[in-house]
């Protein structure tokens, strides 16, 4: 089973390193990664897809929780949540081609952000099968080049209010002293 997993981290250098190395340390494999400051600088997010059952999902779990600068992980999974990829794709678009590509790039609520005789290079966002559908459609046409954010997602509804990290900063600047 696929799991999506949220950390609230302390935006300091090695953060990343640390997390990576417990994954790799312990076998386990990241299907996808995204990391972006949040709305505090002092605080970064982690969003992670890893395969597993439940057991294996704790495991991850305990694990990120016992790094020192993972301040809080969560199952986002487990509730509901919206998640997003974003991607940027060049395809080959020969002059016969192109209003076909463009056509099918509004059908997918895609944008053409760059155009050149023979080429252009769409982006799209949406739920990872919406991209691999977009990715299916373009392949006759030839894709030369793709790059994927890897998956993020915030649980939806009543969760934790935006800014709210006052106990966050207790816990972080208890960890740190």
């Amino acid at each position: 089973m696929r799991h999506v997993l949220s950390a609230l981290v302390q935006n300091v250098p090695g953060v990343l390193a640390h997390v990576a190395g417990m994954f790799a340390s312990r076998g386990y494999n990241i299907d996808s990664l995204a990391v972006g400051e949040t709305e505090d600088p002092s605080f970064s997010r982690m969003t992670f897809v890893v395969v597993g059952d439940d057991s294996v999902l704790e495991q991850v779990r305990k694990q990120l929780e016992k790094i020192v600068t993972v301040v809080r992980v969560e199952d986002v999974s487990a509730q509901e949540f919206v998640e997003r990829d974003l991607m940027l794709i060049k395809v080959r678009a020969t002059p016969e081609h192109r209003a076909q590509i463009i056509e099918l790039c509004g059908i997918f609520r895609g944008k053409v952000v760059d155009v050149s005789t023979d080429q252009v290079i769409i982006e799209i966002s949406g739920q990872e099968k919406k991209i691999e559908a977009f990715i299916d459609l373009m392949r006759p046409f030839g894709i030369l080049d793709l790059a994927r954010t890897g998956r993020i997602a915030l649980v939806r509804g009543a969760g934790k209010p935006n800014g709210d990290h006052g106990s966050l900063h207790r816990v972080t600047q208890g960890a740190t002293a």
